[in-house]
């Protein structure tokens, strides 16, 4: 595996790195304080769109081990969590492989993938908000009824018993937002369709800036962890349409408390 555009002498793989990204012509984006924005494409859409460029023009070559998080936070002018976002799709994708040490390494470079539109995934914008989340819904209400008809008993407990663990969380936003990816992914494993989930996980990512806040208002955790047991109770019973109905009302109490959460941001930034 050769490290990311070979450093020449005395040149790190961090100033290598940097070194294609100014190539490219392209402005480093701007990180606010909230980590991101919701009023343009967001920083990690930036930052996959900014990857795939690299690969288009040939900078970066099937094999190539990319520079540690560390290192692409400080080529590319910003902070560990919108890069990690857009790790997550690209590997999601089939581009990146994430390998024994954090590094990742390019992987597929078929066309078919370098021009999927990674807007599905990670767009924020407002008036495109309720058609991802109507994406959401046509995607995780099947994988709810496909987990509900195929989950083993041990998926089953382990969603029951992630629903149940968040009323551990309702002072702790970090936490639960954790533990609320872990649930989800819990459906989609006992939904046991693997193309379906990686849809699911890139869906999930949608407004997740918004999100954040949203998490953190009083109120919220409770509302989605009473909501997470209702699913978690029918998909244990085999119950499939309360499972689907639960999970329906859960998507419009996500959509609703991050809708709120983009109207507030423009004022937690002039804070």
């Amino acid at each position: 595996m050769n490290d990311i555009a070979k450093a020449k002498d005395g040149q790190t793989v961090d100033d290598a790195f940097a070194a294609i990204v100014r190539s490219q012509n392209i402005d480093q984006p701007g990180v606010n304080a909230m980590g991101g924005t919701l009023a343009r494409a967001s920083i990690s859409e930036q930052v996959s769109n900014r990857i795939l460029t690299m690969i288009k023009s040939g900078n970066l070559k099937a094999g190539d081990k990319m520079p540690t998080e560390q290192q692409m936070c400080v080529a590319l002018g910003i902070s560990r969590p919108p890069l990690r976002e857009a790790l997550k799709a690209l590997t999601l994708m089939g581009i990146l492989e994430s390998r024994q040490g954090g590094r990742y390494t390019v992987t597929d470079l078929s066309p078919t993938r370098l021009v999927t539109p990674f807007n599905v995934m990670l767009s924020v914008a407002d008036n495109d908000l309720h058609m991802q989340f109507e994406a959401r819904a046509v995607v995780e209400l099947e994988l709810v009824r496909f987990c509900v008809e195929r989950a083993t008993d041990e998926q089953r407990a382990r969603i029951v018993s992630l629903g149940v663990d968040g009323h551990n969380f309702y002072d702790d936003p970090i936490g639960f937002r954790l533990l609320d990816a872990e649930f989800h992914q819990a459906i989609n494993a006992g939904a046991n369709n693997q193309i379906l989930s990686m849809i699911s996980e890139g869906l999930y990512n949608v407004a997740i800036d918004a999100r954040r806040i949203a998490s953190s208002s009083p109120g919220v955790i409770e509302i989605s962890t009473a909501q997470h047991c209702h699913v978690a109770d029918a998909i244990a019973e085999r119950d499939v349409e309360t499972a689907v109905s639960a999970y329906r009302i859960h998507l419009d109490h996500v959509l609703e408390t991050t809708l709120r959460a983009i109207r507030e941001l423009p004022e937690q930034q002039n804070e």
